[in-house]
């Protein structure tokens, strides 16, 4: 029998397993690809804004704004010794941002300085001292125009654990920037012409105050210049002895009627006869002014005065917390300044204003509302004496016969809600008088009324300019459970899903690694 050979099986040749070589060059060009552009976006500082509120990111408007401007010369200057302070800290990255963009234009100079190490530099910021200079500020210089910018203002609001929530540096910048460009600042105007104190003698320490706060201060004959200036931010009228002309009423009213803002300080004076353009202005606003004087009958509630000698026309008073009825509120910080023992809630050598029945005068078009009372004792009884000064027979008979021992309005707003136009009225201008101030131990001996009148520039005009930027917000990426029970559960499969991949990885390598 013949043998018969079995016929031997060709060996078969393996595939030939890549996945390996693959996987090591995918990672080598990945590595390839991102390092250098890692490195080329680390050189160059770029910024991928991923911000909700792209904090990061100048706004369009501000864009705008800078492209406009182009053909100006701007200074920054940044008080700290670098950016790399604010860039370094993540709460801060906003503002680093802002600035690298601003010092990125042609046009646009960035210096960056530490004032308690450059006194002298800090000084030719603020040659007069009236704009304060501190760490971390920002101010934004063109020509001979010069505006603050507020460390505390960059970043305004903080939640409850500290933690900054708004960022407020582009808004507040690029106002800056567009106010200097233009070339002047907003200026509260006093009126001359009608027996005021002046701005450079008694009311100098105030006027300094307001310059402090970014506003320019000058003095307006309006019945000579016949115009009120474009860059008017309020006019203020302290301490009149006489009335107004006819010509000066028609522009006063008229500027209110458009938008504009008014301040009248009217204290006591004696005068023959009323004045009648004064009380034909405050008629439209559904006010009355009383030609008196007031003081306080009660000794508890009298003060001292700059003679250190206690004075019952220096007294207490009260300022009327905002209500829902109205929209307009200058009372409320005040109120917090006076409960926390600040300030002291007093007045001196003021008149008192009524307010008109509602049939006199537009009540739906206007708002108005008192911001000052006299005190009452604890049993609700008022003290107060009215003494007649000025006016004619009837608002003396008035005055004397009707207004004591009982509430009495000081001082008031008017709000035009159709205009915007805005009206602030207080009985006494030596308020901001530095020869009659009281003998102040410290700040928190100051009078609230004063400060009331120094708060109210902001109502009036805010200095701020409100480019229509906004304050952006600090936000975050969150998810929200029901329990603990189910964060946990979320969190497990979190780690889970990684490792379930990788475990599969590892099965299908062991039974293809021989394939």
């Amino acid at each position: 029998m013949e043998n018969k050979k079995k016929p031997q099986n060709k060996p078969t040749k393996k595939k030939a397993n890549f996945s390996g070589t693959i996987a090591i060059i995918a990672a080598l060009l990945v590595l390839a690809v991102f390092v250098p552009i890692n490195l080329i976006v680390s050189y160059n500082d770029k910024v991928f804004d991923m911000t909700p509120a792209k904090q990061y990111t100048l706004n369009s408007k501000t864009v705008e704004l800078l492209d406009s401007t182009s053909d100006k010369d701007i200074e920054v200057f940044f008080l700290l010794d670098s950016l790399k302070e604010v860039k370094e800290d993540p709460s801060y990255l906003a503002l680093y941002h802002t600035l690298d963009e601003l010092r990125n234009r042609d046009n646009i100079s960035l210096t960056c300085f530490d004032p308690d190490k450059e006194p002298a530099q800090a000084k030719e910021l603020d040659p007069s001292g009236f704009l304060g200079v501190e760490r971390g500020d920002v101010f934004v210089k063109c020509g001979e125009t010069i505006k603050r910018v507020a460390h505390n203002k960059i970043y305004q609001t903080k939640d409850k654990k500290g933690e900054i929530v708004e960022y407020a540096g582009e808004e507040l910048i690029a106002g800056a920037i567009q106010v200097c460009t233009a070339g002047s600042l907003q200026t509260m105007y006093f009126l001359t012409g009608h027996g005021e104190k002046s701005i450079n003698d008694e009311y100098k320490n105030y006027v300094n105050t307001v310059k402090s706060d970014n506003y320019d201060v000058a003095e307006l004959n309006l019945d000579e210049t016949g115009a009120i200036p474009g860059n008017t931010a309020a006019l203020w009228i302290a301490g009149p002895q006489k009335d107004l002309t006819d010509k000066e009423y028609t522009l006063v009213s008229g500027y209110l009627e458009q938008g504009g803002s008014v301040a009248i300080l009217a204290g006591p004076c004696d005068t023959e006869g009323r004045f009648k353009n004064f009380d034909k202005l405050l008629k439209t606003y559904g006010l009355e002014m009383d030609y008196n004087i007031v003081s306080e009958g009660s000794p508890s509630n009298q003060f001292k005065d700059h003679d250190d000698v206690q004075n019952p026309n220096y007294f207490r008073v009260t300022f009327p917390l905002k209500t829902d009825d109205f929209t307009q509120d200058l009372t409320t910080d005040l109120n917090t300044l006076i409960y926390k023992k600040l300030r002291v809630a007093g007045i001196y050598n003021t008149r008192s204003f009524g307010l008109l029945p509602e049939s006199q005068y537009n009540a739906e078009k206007i708002e108005v509302c008192s911001i000052i009372r006299n005190s009452a004792d604890s049993e609700g009884n008022y003290s107060t004496v009215s003494k007649a000064m000025g006016g004619d027979k009837d608002t003396q008979d008035y005055a004397n016969n009707k207004l004591n021992n009982k509430e009495l309005d000081l001082g008031f707003y008017a709000y035009d809600r159709i205009s915007g136009g805005k009206l602030f009225v207080v009985g006494s201008n030596d308020i901001i008088d530095s020869n009659l101030e009281p003998k102040y131990l410290s700040s928190e001996d100051e009078y609230a009324s004063k400060w009331l009148v120094i708060f109210a520039n902001t109502w009036l005009f805010d200095n701020d300019v409100q480019m229509g930027i906004g304050n952006k917000v600090t936000a975050y990426d969150t998810m929200e459970f029901k329990d603990a029970s189910e964060a946990k559960r979320l969190m497990g499969l979190t780690a889970l899903l990684p490792a379930a991949i990788l475990l599969f990885g590892i099965c299908v390598w062991l039974k293809r690694r021989h394939a």
